[in-house]
Order: structure tokens, then C-alpha cells, then sequence
């Protein structure tokens, strides 16, 4: 049986995790459908070049596909899996977040979808800053030396 204090995750961005050093993160939540929740819970989802969008002092989650829940998906008709999703955040985050993110070179990342401990679905973003070709290989080699080293009972 899980903890009351772990939460269930769906969906991770591990590419968001290669590309970018992750700088801060943030919980938001998410607006969506009664049947995307339900796709969700069934981890019908992929965070794979999502990106977080500003626009008028709002936050969106684009690029984030969702499946269509299999038992209603005969009755929608135009459904889009990678439609705008507004997220939950206080206003002075976004003003925070916005702000921090129209420096050179950083930006906002979508890492984890998942379920919070009170039964709420919850995305954790991230304020990135992208990694450089030898940064990449750098992490490469360091991962390839920590499992040779596992290996070996070190």
C-alpha cells in the first residue's frame, strides 16, 4: 500500500531532464475534461516537446498529448490530444515565472504529471536552462562510469 505522503505519477519528461538543467520548480495544477482525467488515470499521456506558453498573464501547457479515454471516444467528436491547457497557479508565480523565463536562454518545462496525495492532478514545471552538446556527453559519462562502478560493488 503507498504512503499518504507519495504521490502516483503518470507521466515523466525524461528528455526535459537531458536537454535542460533544471534551475526551480513549481506545482501547478491543470484544467482539464472529465474524460482526459480519466485517460490520465489509465497513463494515456506523453509529456514528450511540451513546453509551458504565457499569454495575458496566463498559463498554458502546450504540446501535451492526451488519448482519447477509450470507453467515449466513439461518442467525441473533434477531439484535440494536444490542445491548450490552462495551469493553476497564483498570479504572482506566473508574474514570477514569466519574468524569470524572459532571461536569455531559460525556460519553462513541463516535468511530471501526477496524482497529489489529495487525490488532484498536478503538474510540476520547471524553469530550465538548455544544455550544450559537451554538457549532454559530460552527463553520459559520468552515468556510464556510476554504473560501471555499481557494477563492480563499489
Amino acid at each position: 500500500m503507498k504512503k499518504n505522503n507519495e504521490k502516483n505519477i503518470l507521466a515523466s519528461n525524461r528528455k526535459a531532464f537531458h536537454n535542460y538543467h533544471i534551475l526551480e520548480e513549481y506545482e501547478a495544477g491543470i484544467v482539464l475534461s472529465g474524460y482526459e482525467v480519466k485517460s490520465l488515470r489509465q497513463h494515456n499521456v506523453s509529456l514528450a516537446d511540451s513546453l509551458v506558453r504565457f499569454n495575458n498573464n496566463e498559463a498554458f501547457l502546450e504540446n501535451v498529448y492526451i488519448a482519447p479515454y477509450v470507453q467515449i471516444s466513439s461518442h467525441i467528436q473533434d477531439y484535440n490530444a494536444t490542445k491548450l491547457r490552462k495551469l493553476l497557479l497564483h498570479k504572482n508565480e506566473i508574474i514570477k515565472i514569466y519574468s524569470k523565463s524572459r532571461e536569455k536562454g531559460l525556460t519553462v518545462v513541463p516535468l511530471e504529471i501526477y496524482i497529489s496525495k489529495y487525490g488532484k492532478i498536478k503538474v510540476l514545471i520547471a524553469l530550465a536552462k538548455g544544455k550544450t552538446t559537451y554538457d549532454k556527453k559530460e552527463d553520459l559519462k559520468k552515468r556510464d562510469i556510476k554504473r560501471e562502478m555499481a557494477r563492480e560493488g563499489f
